[in-house]
């Protein structure tokens, strides 16, 4: 018991090791901690994947509370008599523009941003959970039935992985009429899931031949309730590794596309059409309405990659944080 009453939880031989020399006269009483319970003690642990966790769900605060806060059919648009050709610089005194405002149009880059985030990170999360779904089907059915079937599902892939990447877009931007966030979202989603089938099929290779699959399959347990029931929840960890960092590739994904001008419609704002629509304004001196998005960007994605990190070491039974 600590001093607080409370019981002093052990996780390994060292920490009881240190408990006992910290507390030699009191009784220490242990605490079983499952799997899920364990993974968020290391989680806690790992300053910088609790940064990155920060910062995410910050940019995902701001996206989904942002626009209500800033209307962009309203707060982005300044009056008609202050419209100019060159734009402002950042100011918050006599009008309140943190981020600057854009030229021709005269945008506040501040509304912009904010509207960008959400609808980017919809976007990425979406496509995220769609491509994850569609990737742990395909790798799960691969690895465990193998043969033919396997090798039908892997040539898919191999095919797919070796097309470009702007290519395909372009070619089912016109099939699934693109223009629109959703086109995108389901764009990406049907090439986002090809990775994640290829790792989940390779954790099930190595699990179909474990002997609670063999005693399974001698019990009379079927097939599909083998993979779903004891394989696909064995393989969890590395889906979820998998899954955070997809929804940093499909944010950059996102912005370069709209960049080069095959994305979303220019008329909506994401983080990449701001940043195309910088493009002329950087000659004109207008750095800030490149940099604050350009600068979202980054924070999203250092996010995600930390916190992706983090669950790495978190979900790795063997890790030591």
């Amino acid at each position: 018991m600590d001093d607080r009453g409370q019981p002093t939880i052990v996780e390994s031989p060292a920490d009881l090791e240190e408990l006992l020399a910290a507390h030699p006269d009191y009784d220490v009483q242990l605490e079983s901690l499952n799997q899920r319970q364990l993974a968020w003690r290391r989680f806690k642990r790992h300053r910088m994947a609790l940064f990155g966790a920060m910062l995410f769900f910050s940019m995902v605060a701001i996206g989904i509370v942002g626009p209500l806060l800033l209307p962009f059919d309203k707060s982005a648009m300044v009056p008609i008599d202050q419209i100019n050709n060159v734009g402002r610089p950042p100011m918050l005194v006599p009008y309140f523009h943190p981020f600057g405002e854009t030229e021709q149009l005269q945008y506040d880059v501040l509304t912009l941003v904010v509207n960008g985030i959400g609808l980017s990170l919809l976007i990425s999360v979406g496509a995220t959970t769609i491509a994850t779904f569609i990737g742990t089907l395909v790798g799960g059915i691969a690895g465990y039935f193998g043969g033919w079937l396997d090798t039908i599902l892997m040539r898919i892939v191999d095919a797919l992985l070796a097309m470009p990447l702007i290519y395909l877009i372009l070619v089912f931007s016109e099939f699934l009429g693109g223009g629109s966030w959703f086109t995108v979202m389901v764009i990406f989603a049907l090439l986002g899931w090809l990775q994640t089938a290829r790792l989940v099929r390779s954790v099930v290779l190595s699990l179909r031949e474990s002997d609670y699959v063999d005693a399974a399959r001698v019990v009379g347990v079927s097939q599909v309730r083998i993979i779903f029931r004891h394989l696909l929840p064995n393989a969890l960890s590395p889906i979820i590794v998998a899954a955070t960092l997809s929804v940093a590739a499909f944010i950059t994904a996102e912005a370069f596309v709209s960049f080069v001008g095959y994305g979303i419609d220019p008329s909506t704002p994401t983080l990449g059409n701001i940043l195309s629509g910088a493009q002329q304004a950087i000659g004109s001196g207008n750095w800030w309405w490149a940099v604050f998005p350009g600068a979202a960007i980054v924070v999203i994605v250092l996010g995600i990659n930390f916190m992706g990190d983090g669950l790495q070491d978190a979900l790795d039974p063997r890790a030591k944080i």
